[in-house]
């Protein structure tokens, strides 16, 4: 049995392009900072999160969305290593996304590449 996944149960449902934690930047009224989130980009384009990795398969995601037409690139705005943003195709915000890593960070910014031109 595979836990929080339904690979097992799905054979032929394809893998994500690229999945695992990053840190959110939140800009809501009441929160400001950093928030470590579980991320996985499917196949067709869409980024969804999760607040744990076990919340996978198990939960809906907190947020899906759309990349495909997105911009993103490496962001130095903010001060901070490994930072790169998303601003999906509709446009009404901006996703800042924190990598561990460079290599981290270049690993997502091609897997989203591929996903904003499929």
């Amino acid at each position: 049995m595979v836990v929080g996944s339904d690979i097992s149960r799905y054979p032929n449902t394809p893998r994500p392009t690229c999945r695992g934690y990053l840190h959110k930047r939140t800009q809501s009224a009441i929160l400001k900072g950093w928030r470590k989130r579980w991320f996985v980009l499917k196949h067709n384009g869409y980024l969804h999160y999760y607040k744990h990795k076990k919340d996978e398969g198990k939960s809906r995601p907190l947020e899906v969305t759309k990349l495909e037409g997105a911009e993103i690139g490496v962001d130095t705005s903010l001060g901070k290593p490994f930072v790169f943003k998303c601003i999906p195709q509709n446009g009404n915000r901006i996703f800042y996304f924190c990598a561990t890593s460079n290599q981290e960070m270049k690993r997502w910014l091609e897997a989203m590449d591929k996903a904003v031109h499929p």
